[in-house]
């Protein structure tokens, strides 16, 4: 996975700690341990797009999320810690 950077978030901690992009999905790797699975079948492939490229710009995914997909994850592939 590769670590996101977070270059907007002034307030402490990113919820976002690193990314996996794929043809069709994204992963994301969450502060506190847990991981999920973001796909086209479930999130939209507009969503998922945007993810990728907010993930790639260090910029914006913690809103993004927070505010258009929130829980419409595909999977939790690990368990928070």
């Amino acid at each position: 996975m590769e670590p996101y950077k977070n270059y907007d978030n002034f307030e402490g901690e990113p919820i976002v700690s690193a990314y996996e992009i794929g043809p069709d999905f994204i992963k994301l790797k969450f502060n506190n341990g847990a991981t999920y699975l973001y796909d086209y079948g479930t999130t939209g492939p507009d969503n998922i797009e945007m993810m990728k490229d907010l993930a790639k710009s260090g910029s914006g995914l913690d809103g993004f999320i927070g505010d258009e997909v929130r829980k419409a994850y595909a999977a939790r592939l690990w368990k928070r810690e």
